[in-house]
């Protein structure tokens, strides 16, 4: 159990030190020593020792507040919910402390650095049936991005593709099989050397937009993991991913009214296309 405590934990997690302080635990609450054979599928609960965030410097507006649900316009570089080394400056927290709701979870993820609308759920009894709308595709999600134009590429153009993500890499990448990736693309406006684009993803692969485009020849601006990975300052927040989930619109689940909602974040042209 300890082998799989150190391959599966982050290398800073000194695990010898807290197996020998009992911080370990199973189900039961009793500790592992790590001299335990390897167990498949057993939980192992234990606290982890929270770092300093750097504070991201945006608000979060919401959009819109009611019994079931909240939609807010997520800023960014501001994680959705706790993950890694984002945990109270995520939007889930955010939103839980200013609104006093304890039970809020989110329906859908928006990547760290993508801006845009973020739908909530308010109490664990509501989560399911949000939560499936994402599941099932049966929402319509628009999004806009800043990126360079190719006068050689067709557009609209819808793109498949298959795109993976190897465990320990920061990047996704388009591979060779079956797609499993799909998105409308086409140009909205050009600027000179720069296009912005309507992007309307059938799936939600992990970075599928960023991807796509970065393997049509088109990075979007800003983007520190596309083509090439960057080495970027975590309290940086100077350059932001000219990406944002424009628009969310769906058919509530529960009452069957008509819910559409859009960012109101605005893209950033380079000094050249303004």
């Amino acid at each position: 159990m300890r082998d799989f405590l150190v391959d599966r934990l982050p290398a800073v997690a000194p695990v010898t030190e807290m197996l020998a302080a009992g911080e370990f635990v199973d189900r039961t609450g009793r500790p592992w020593t790590g001299a335990e054979p390897y167990r498949p599928n057993a939980f192992v609960w234990f606290h982890r020792q929270l770092v300093a965030e750097p504070v991201v410097p945006f608000a979060i507006d919401v959009l819109h507040a009611d019994e079931r649900i909240v939609v807010v316009d997520k800023p960014h570089f501001l994680a959705t919910t706790p993950r890694g080394t984002h945990v109270r400056e995520t939007a889930l927290v955010r939103v839980r402390e200013s609104l006093g709701l304890p039970e809020l979870a989110a329906a859908h993820r928006l990547d760290r650095l993508t801006a845009g609308v973020l739908v909530l759920t308010t109490e664990r009894r509501h989560r399911a049936a949000y939560a499936g709308l994402f599941q099932t595709r049966d929402v319509h999600k628009s999004y806009e991005a800043l990126a360079p134009f190719d006068p050689e590429l067709e557009f609209p153009r819808r793109v498949h593709s298959r795109i993976e993500k190897r465990r320990g890499s920061l990047q996704a990448e388009v591979v060779d099989g079956e797609p499993n990736a799909e998105t409308l693309i086409d140009v909205v406006e050009v600027r000179g050397t720069q296009a912005r684009y309507l992007l309307t993803p059938v799936t939600g692969r992990t970075h599928q937009l960023r991807v796509q485009l970065a393997a049509l020849g088109l990075p979007i601006l800003g983007d520190p993991l596309y083509p090439t990975v960057l080495d970027v300052d975590a309290g940086d927040f100077t350059t932001p991913l000219q990406l944002v989930a424009r628009r969310l619109a769906f058919t509530d689940p529960v009452d069957n009214g008509p819910r559409d909602y859009s960012s109101r974040f605005a893209l950033e042209w380079p000094p050249d296309a303004r």
